[in-house]
């Protein structure tokens, strides 16, 4: 019966007929259909190792392509095994759509029959982790679902999409046609016009107005419109982690990603209008909820839940991109009409906004300099003059990484971090992904993945895969013998550390019993390591022994 089509071919036509090109995950038995399908079609399988780390490397292929990521789930372990996977991507608002297969129909509804994989309610497993959950229990209702669901994972908010086909409807023959088109077409989220007009009435008078942009506005590609109104405005613009690479490094209003210092936090609270796009004001955000805005706040998020969820403020609902057009294009009317009349220039007690951004700029420089940071530093600038301009990255939970979300100049690549949900083990996955999805669309594919000796081992696994699909990622392993966070953390409170320090591989070793180029070098040799990789073929992993400090945190006061 290999020739005969099932419910699993109506899968696989309605994904490629939505433009999916590429799917990652593991095959399962009640998946069998669905596999068998794959096999008529045109979809590139990558088959990772572990269903949390196929779920990475497909919020991976999302965020480095801007296509929608496409993940292929066996019933129950394999399902649940990927959750943790889909919260970062559900936190961090990435497109996906997920096809998880189900026990046979007769098994459904709760009744302990004893099959292989059963639970009482799959699909409520990942209810906190996806938009919406779908269970689909006849062939015919495939294309119509999965185009849906497609639809529904591109409108903002973004984020993953859950559906569910029992074991028979994926094998069982079918009547329906091949799937010749499908359509799936964002939904409108724009602003509400007098939320607009009201923003800008106090915009328009503002004498310190201020920007944060997150994430949101990466996702909303509003970064066009970010530049117009920070220039409008001579608004000074700071980027979350998670917002990082939406306002140019070096302009002359950006006081970068520099979030969790105090210095930066007396300039936001400073501001007698705040534009926060694309951010709830959390917990980093706020540098740990010690940010007292003495200002009003204009809020813009596509997802409602967030508007007003830490901080009182003008909130509008709306796609970051939309309201930012939106915004930009009535200040240009209003700041013209108000420059008629003799409207005031921006002014910081005294200060030009671009005066106040060189001299707070100056003190997190001269704040980490008294702090014997030296090697960290140097570390993260060899990485970053080691890594090419438009080379995308993708940083596990790992002090590097956190030195990443203040420090890293995105330039024309993408900073991607595990921020949203903070679980460990996504960096190299998600690396897998990006660099299949960069070559899929035509794109230098090279990444590089950074981790830390524990993160690492989450997914150390993959590195069947990412020798199995010859895929060019570059992976660095910085090695401090421990959760090296935590331990700097429990040391900090505590006076000692508890259960921080792992025994593990060598990584060298590891990596070469794998098949994939591996080497072994000096701190400072970080950045000609690098470089020699990235002109090689294929995986190759580089690690490094060193012992990070983070930078002092500002929120616990002097």
């Amino acid at each position: 019966m290999t020739d005969q089509r099932n419910g699993g071919d109506l899968v696989v036509e309605t994904l490629e007929a939505l433009g999916a090109k590429t799917v990652f995950g593991i095959p399962g038995q009640h998946a069998l259909g669905l596999f068998d399908a794959m096999g008529r079609g045109n979809l590139h399988f990558v088959s990772s190792r572990v269903e949390n780390n196929s779920a990475f490397a497909a919020d991976g292929y999302s965020r480095a392509t801007g296509e929608v990521g496409v993940l292929f789930l066996s019933t129950g372990p394999g399902a649940l095994t990927s959750l943790a996977g889909l919260q970062e991507a559900y936190a961090t608002g990435v497109p996906m759509v997920v096809v998880a297969s189900q026990i046979p129909l007769e098994g459904l509804g709760a009744r302990r029959k004893g099959m292989l994989h059963q639970l009482d309610d799959q699909k409520a497993s990942a209810a906190n982790v996806t938009k919406s959950q779908r269970l689909i229990q006849h062939a015919s209702g495939i294309p119509s679902a999965i185009q849906d669901a497609w639809t529904e994972a591109i409108s903002s908010p973004q984020g993953p999409v859950w559906i569910e086909i029992p074991q028979n409807v994926l094998l069982d023959p079918i009547m329906v046609p091949p799937v010749e088109d499908a359509l799936a077409e964002v939904a409108d989220n724009p602003p509400r016009v007098e939320l607009i007009r009201e923003a800008v009435k106090w915009l328009s008078t503002a004498e310190r107005p201020a920007i944060i942009a997150g994430g949101g506005t990466r996702r909303g590609r509003a970064e066009k419109s970010l530049l117009s109104i920070a220039e409008k405005l001579r608004a000074p613009v700071i980027c979350t982690p998670g917002g990082n690479g939406a306002f140019p490094w070096t302009h002359e209003l950006s006081l970068q990603s520099w979030i969790e210092d105090r210095h930066m936090t007396d300039v936001l609270e400073d501001a007698d209008v705040l534009i926060v796009i694309g951010s709830s004001l959390g917990e980093v955000t706020s540098n740990y909820f010690t940010f007292e805005p003495r200002g009003r706040i204009i809020q813009i998020d596509a997802e409602p839940r967030v508007l007003e969820s830490n901080r009182p403020g003008l909130g509008i609902r709306a796609d970051a991109g939309q309201a930012l057009a939106a915004l930009d294009s009535a200040l240009d009317e209003a700041l013209s009409a108000v420059g008629d009349a003799g409207g005031a220039a921006p002014d910081w007690h005294g200060t030009t906004p671009e005066d106040l951004v060189k001299e707070s700029l100056a003190k997190v420089k001269a704040r980490l300099e008294a702090q014997d940071l030296g090697k960290e530093l140097k570390f993260m600038a060899d990485i970053r003059e080691a890594v090419p301009a438009d080379m995308q990255t993708f940083w596990d939970m790992t002090i590097s990484a956190y030195w990443g979300w203040s420090c890293w100049d995105a330039r024309e690549g993408q900073f991607h971090s595990a921020q949203g949900a903070g679980g460990l083990g996504y960096g190299f996955p998600a690396a897998i992904g990006g660099a299949v999805g960069l070559e899929t669309v035509g794109k230098p594919g090279r990444v590089l993945a950074v981790s830390g000796d524990g993160s690492s081992m989450y997914s150390i696994s993959e590195l069947a895969t990412a020798k199995q699909h010859n895929v060019p990622v570059t992976w660095l392993i910085v090695d401090d013998g421990g959760y090296g966070i935590l331990r700097e953390y429990m040391v900090g409170a505590f006076g000692k550390a508890t259960a921080t320090e792992l025994a593990r591989p060598d990584f060298v070793k590891l990596a070469e019993a794998f098949g994939v180029p591996a080497r072994r070098v000096a701190p400072g040799d970080v950045g000609d390591a690098l470089k020699e990789s990235f002109a090689a073929d294929g995986p190759n992993v580089v690690v490094v022994e060193t012992l990070l400090k983070m930078f002092g945190p500002t929120h616990l006061g002097d």
